[in-house]
């Protein structure tokens, strides 16, 4: 197993949130009952349990691009079998129609505006978006530019709202997702950290520096970058 699988081997979350984010989204985008859902970028299935128990009379496809996360959503979901189905695949060339599409922290990989351009075409009629992105809550320190330098195209929450609007979309409503959602991502993973880590090859120590890098800067930052949570519809 590859040392990143092998730091996150287990984890229940690959993104900061919370339940109580997925069931927010839900009651903004008036989600029906039998929902049709779509968990795009579903990592290891957290969420999409969290939809599937939320609309009991909807079903749910979890897509994520990586073997390893596809094979611990389908355990998560086994017990879901007839409403939940999971894919490994392209979540920017899913095909609906869906009532609800969530997206955890993983839209900026095809990006905000180039992701919703694509999914406003796969959305029953009333279908909504959710998702989650990185937000500056103010100008970025040094510290925080060295910490999102893979991704520098994080903006402000107007920066967000602009690409929503150029996918031809408008926001619903928004919330911020801090404290414990990250904590729900991080904790876990400082916890799988130190139990590797006595025992760890040099390749797998590498991978942990990584991850207790980036617990560490979150950890003396937690008020200069969140993730934002938007619904959003076609305008």
């Amino acid at each position: 197993m590859k040392p990143f699988f092998q730091l996150h081997n287990g984890l229940m979350r690959e993104g900061p949130g919370t339940a109580d984010d997925v069931a927010w989204a839900l009651e903004v985008a008036k989600t029906p009952k039998a929902a049709r859902m779509c968990d795009a970028g579903c990592g290891p299935g957290t969420d999409a349990v969290t939809l599937a128990k939320l609309r009991p009379a909807g079903t749910v496809h979890a897509i994520d691009t990586l073997r390893h996360f596809c094979v611990a959503a389908r355990s998560r979901l086994s017990h879901l079998r007839e409403r939940a189905t999971v894919e490994q695949g392209d979540m920017a060339q899913i095909t609906g129609p869906y009532d609800l599409i969530w997206s955890a922290g993983a839209l900026y990989f095809i990006g905000v505006t180039e992701g919703l351009n694509a999914w406003v075409k796969q959305l029953a009629p009333g279908g909504r978006i959710a998702f989650s992105e990185p937000v500056l809550l103010r100008a970025p320190t040094e510290k925080v530019s060295e910490f999102w330098a893979e991704y520098p195209e994080i903006t402000n929450y107007e920066g967000i709202v602009t690409r929503v609007r150029k996918a031809g979309c408008r926001v619903l409503d928004h919330r911020m997702i801090v404290g414990q959602g990250w904590a729900n991502y991080y904790d876990p993973m400082q916890a799988r950290i130190n139990l590797l880590r006595p025992t760890a090859s040099p390749e797998l120590i590498e991978a942990l520096d990584a991850g207790q890098w980036e617990i560490d800067q979150w950890r003396s930052a937690p008020e200069e970058f969140a993730y934002a949570l938007l619904v959003v519809e076609p305008t």
